[in-house]
């Protein structure tokens, strides 16, 4: 599975949903970021997840923004 990291991930998902990708669960909500599983054309699953920086990096995590 791949990760990608996002932006407005509510936003992203109508978008996408509106172009026909096939989004595989509802927006999950976490305290270090939001997550979200889709397909692509190929079949494989791929995660986007909208982090939340301070927490994510306060729990030992890297970030390169």
């Amino acid at each position: 599975m791949i990760n990608y990291r996002v932006q407005n991930i509510e936003g992203l998902v109508e978008k996408l949903k509106a172009n026909g990708v096939t989004v595989l669960d509802d927006i999950e909500t976490y305290d270090y970021g939001k997550f979200v599983h889709i397909m692509d054309a190929e079949g494989n699953k791929i995660e986007l997840w909208e982090p939340v920086d301070r927490v994510f990096t306060e729990m030992g995590g890297k970030t390169t923004k």
